[in-house]
């Protein structure tokens, strides 16, 4: 077959770079190829808009094979992934029957919150599940850890199955620090070794958490999440090893938790390049090659969750949960689409958990090993991606490392302006969400569906609660939502016209882009078939009782369209030019001053059109 293949391919001339490039440049007809093809990511380098076998050949991350050293193809020789449902109850015999009840539907990975660290609690929480026969991860207060592991550690012993427990304790004692800008009230690395003594006798028990999900779910970049989680998995290398911890014990304890965006490819490259990373810097504690395995649970992201149009949440996390099973990691935790605004229900659970089985038992994901391996443009993606995590590593080490960088709130005010980037990106759609600054469903109302009021919609960061010196907790959507929110208090819901006129294909095009800018902040939108003249149009939109009249016409026709129909209106109602024309300096010298296009800030603007037209 490979005999065949190579005569098939002999018939063709072997065709180079600069000769693709030199087609490219002539069908351009003089744009310039960097400006038009290559794309600028956030993620400090840029991706060329073709690769080739030439582009890794010098790799050498492309010479092992899955279950080798680095571990970039994958730690085992399978990819069936662990499915995870983070259970959410109001008490331990609640939490315990929905359990029972996703085990009997193909889950087989869960997760526990702890509140209160006794026996009794425990024994309500596992009543009638196999410790043996699926992972079980809990999260806790720091403070508790130690209690919580020996009242685990003692159940797992009372059934003998040292051997066969699989799971976790989120002992995450910088998550104070890193939420609310206080530090952890306690000597971590004190906890952390008695914690690791507690536990020694359970091998598959992981207890140091790397939970760089929050930073994802805060707004991070992709390479700031990976850079940050490798320097907080070193911090716990470097704070046991210095108690006098033995190395492979404190690497074989760790448990990456990483978030997934929906930047598919990107997220593909980031999860293998993070084990070849942790593989790298494990290795210079003198652990074996097989001790320098990373443990990833991967979490769709909350960050893009919107509240409007919900269902897009399925699209988006589907996504992220295909760039995590195709990348290898050991377990998904689907987040339910409805998440943003209320607790999940049995049905977006169910979804959730679906969303995974139908990239196993449909799409078979779970029978091939790496199947990005090879792609010279995932590749090349783990190689950029890693240098530049490598980069903000070396930062954090630079300055004490990740214990440091946190107390000292570096690591939260990095995120923080990666965060407002990103949502001053979305106000000016350079970064889209579907369904919220882009194409949203106009007539949707949401108010009613919101049950969790607080970091829901309400745009705010919370800043009081964490000092001014936490992760940020706005979603992307936010903004937008309170926005629309807004709209829907006030007693009058504005009513935007266009005036169509004039160049036909100029008219729809504009009258399209104007529906969804103003769409965005939940106005009534009035379109029409186009009018012969302005004031045939003005007249039917005020007799319509429209609050905001958009002139949408060509630029040409612009100069004089324009300013008629803003002379005939004469403040009847607000008058917009959707568009920039050549003659915007004319039309503001006789009074005309909004106007929407592509440069525009949309949130900035929906926000002055809101302070003009809401009545309370």
């Amino acid at each position: 077959m490979t005999e065949k293949k190579e005569l098939l391919f002999d018939q063709f001339p072997p065709v180079s770079t600069e000769e693709w490039r030199a087609k490219v440049e002539a069908d351009l007809k003089g744009a310039p190829f960097d400006k038009k093809l290559v794309w600028r990511t956030n993620e400090g380098f840029n991706v060329q808009p073709m690769y080739r076998a030439e582009d890794i050949a010098d790799l050498k991350t492309t010479d092992s094979l899955p279950g080798e050293f680095p571990f970039v193809r994958g730690t085992r020789t399978d990819n069936d992934w662990l499915s995870r449902q983070e259970i959410v109850a109001e008490s331990a015999e609640e939490a315990n029957k929905v359990a029972l009840d996703v085990l009997m539907k193909g889950i087989n990975s869960l997760g526990f919150k702890i509140k209160e660290a006794s026996a009794e609690e425990l024994a309500a929480l596992l009543d009638g599940i196999e410790l043996g026969a699926v992972e079980l991860n809990f999260t806790c207060c720091p403070r508790k850890a130690i209690e919580f592991a020996k009242v685990l550690v003692g159940l797992i012993k009372s059934k003998g199955l040292e051997n066969q427990f699989n799971g976790s304790i989120d002992f995450n004692p910088f998550r104070k620090a890193l939420k609310h800008g206080a530090e952890f009230p306690g000597d971590i690395a004190a906890m952390a070794a008695e914690l690791l003594e507690v536990v020694k006798d359970v091998p598959g028990l992981k207890v140091l958490s790397v939970n760089s999900v929050m930073l994802s779910n805060a707004g991070a970049y992709i390479y700031q999440e990976l850079g940050y989680a490798m320097s907080w998995g070193a911090e716990w290398m470097t704070l046991l090893t210095d108690k006098g911890v033995d190395a492979a014990e404190v690497a074989a304890r760790i448990k990456f938790n990483m978030g997934v965006s929906s930047n598919y490819f990107m997220e593909i490259a980031k999860f293998r390049a993070a084990r070849m990373l942790w593989a790298q810097i494990v290795k210079q504690y003198g652990v074996a090659d097989e001790g320098c395995k990373m443990t990833v649970h991967a979490e769709t992201s909350r960050f893009n969750q919107t509240v409007y149009d919900a269902y897009v949440n399925l699209l988006r996390s589907q996504t992220e949960c295909m760039s995590a099973a195709i990348a290898g990691v050991d377990s998904i935790t689907v987040t339910p689409f409805d998440v943003p605004y209320k607790k999940p229900d049995e049905f977006s659970e169910r979804i959730a958990r679906n969303q995974q089985f139908l990239l196993k038992e449909e799409s078979h994901l779970d029978k091939v090993v790496d199947p990005a391996g090879g792609s010279y443009y995932v590749e090349t993606l783990t190689v950029s991606i890693a240098e530049q995590a490598w980069k903000v590593f070396m930062g954090v080490e630079e300055k004490g490392g990740f214990l440091a960088a946190v107390n000292a709130g570096d690591v939260q005010k990095a995120i923080t302006e990666t965060s407002e980037k990103r949502h001053t990106d979305i106000a000016r759609r350079k970064e889209i969400l579907l369904g919220t600054n882009q194409y949203p469903n106009i007539n949707e109302m949401a108010a009613e569906k919101i049950e969790i009021k607080e970091g829901c919609s309400c745009g705010c960061n919370h800043g009081e609660e964490k000092g001014g010196n936490g992760l940020p907790t706005a979603r992307a959507a936010s903004d937008f939502e309170a926005l629309r929110l807004a709209t829907e208090a006030a007693s009058n819901r504005p009513k935007v016209f266009m005036l169509t006129i004039g160049n036909l294909a100029m008219r729809l095009a504009r009258a399209q882009f104007s529906t969804n800018f103003f769409g965005c902040a939940g106005y009534e939108i009035i379109d029409n078939l186009g009018f012969d003249t302005v004031q045939e149009g003005v007249d039917a939109a005020l007799s319509q009782g429209a609050d905001v009249i958009v002139l949408c016409s060509s630029d040409d026709e612009y100069a004089t369209l324009a300013p008629e129909a803003f002379k005939y209106l004469d403040g009847r109602a607000e008058f917009v030019v959707a568009g920039s024309p050549a003659c915007m300096d004319d039309l503001k010298a006789v009074g005309i001053n909004d106007y929407v296009h592509v440069r525009c800030n949309v949130l900035d603007v929906l926000r002055d059109f809101n302070n003009r037209l809401l009545k309370k």
